[in-house]
């Protein structure tokens, strides 16, 4: 029996394209885009926008149109950038250039520890570089700034499926960014927790926290409940089952996947908190955790802006709820994207030039 997911792919791929190698069809990125994000988007809009995008990306008329207007877009974009920063200061202006490196310096650490935590829930044969898997959640920064939400989770299987050596399929991507997505949950609660605790947030803010934790709390349920599931005679008989479940994580992986990924919220949080104080806030251990289960509840969003802005958006209304002027708060929230995005890039152009390098270094030698 074909699989419920990737089953309206391949009519897509075989009616309206007319590929006969679905494979092939598979590893496109906007393939890519489409297994990421149907099993969260079931709008019958978004699958027309995905199908229409399918036809472009096989037809030499579209390829060049979607060229020309990324560029114009990605040219508009610079242009708005450059018109903008000319009139006003730049976001981390104002905090102390040493508070803001350090601060930098930790999202690039924060990087390090949700990349092991993501290759964690990958069985051992199919397990990617943690390097890879770093420069896909860089690339999902960075596509965030333009493209909607879960158009992110699309940009990390291009960029992992694509990474030299990569041995796992694409199944196998979307699986695990699935559990990451429920892990980040997990991580999330006890954060969301302590900071509904603290006193001075208000009846609705601490109501939107109480959401998340629970949220997180339902995700450890579904994480621990999966492998049974996934063992019952009832999936067993289903093709989607049979694969399924021999690539659930044991509840050792799982712990370990936790932990690192615990870690990683934990050193964004220490990093909110630093920009809390060299931006004129005041260090303040609630707001941080507030802009942290703000922006983190504005990601889980299935379909809307871009992806980065949604997060600005959800971490301005959030601190603005808390006290914080509007102004102030669009101010820091803009300062917290714009790092994130260049920590993102940081390590994309990383992982790009290391690979560049040994490739060149293998090269020689054998030369």
């Amino acid at each position: 029996m074909r699989p419920p997911l990737l089953a309206p792919l391949r009519k897509v791929s075989v009616e309206q394209t007319g590929a006969a190698d679905s494979t092939n069809f598979l590893r496109d990125p906007l393939a890519a885009i489409a297994v990421s994000a149907a099993p969260l988007v079931l709008d019958a809009r978004y699958r027309l926008l995905v199908r229409a995008l399918v036809r472009l990306r096989h037809s030499r008329r579209g390829r060049w149109t979607l060229a020309a207007g990324s560029a114009a877009v990605a040219l508009v974009l610079a242009l708005l950038a450059v018109r903008h920063f000319a009139t006003s200061s730049w976001p981390l202006a104002g905090g102390q250039p040493a508070v803001v490196i350090v601060a930098g310096l930790l999202l690039l650490i924060a990087q390090a520890f949700k990349a092991f935590g993501w290759a964690r829930l990958f069985r051992p044969g199919e397990r990617p570089a943690a390097l890879a898997l770093a420069a896909g959640n860089g690339g999902a920064a960075l596509i965030g700034v333009v493209l909607p939400g879960r158009f992110d989770d699309a940009m990390r299987v291009a960029v992992v499926r694509r990474y030299p050596g990569c041995p796992a399929g694409m199944r196998a991507l979307c699986l695990s960014l699935v559990m990451l997505g429920l892990i980040d949950s997990v991580a999330l609660a006890p954060l969301a927790a302590a900071a509904a605790a603290f006193p001075g947030n208000g009846v609705g803010v601490r109501a939107g926290l109480a959401v998340v934790a629970l949220a997180g709390l339902a995700a450890a349920v579904l994480i621990l409940a999966l492998p049974r599931l996934a063992a019952s005679r009832r999936a067993l008989r289903f093709r989607l089952g049979r694969w399924l479940s021999p690539r659930t994580s044991s509840p050792r992986r799982i712990a370990e996947a936790w932990s690192l990924v615990s870690a990683c919220w934990f050193v964004r949080a220490v990093a909110v908190f630093l920009l809390l104080g060299t931006l004129g806030l005041g260090f303040s251990v609630s707001l941080a955790l507030l802009v942290l289960c703000a922006g983190a509840a504005a990601a889980a969003v299935p379909i809307g802006p871009a992806g980065a802005a949604t997060q600005i958006g959800a971490g301005t209304a959030a601190l603005a709820a808390a006290g914080v002027s509007a102004s102030q708060a669009l101010a820091f929230t803009l300062a917290v994207g714009a790092l994130g995005v260049l920590s993102g890039t940081a390590v994309l152009l990383g992982a790009v030039l290391w690979r560049s390098g040994v490739s060149l270094a293998s090269r020689w030698s054998n030369a």
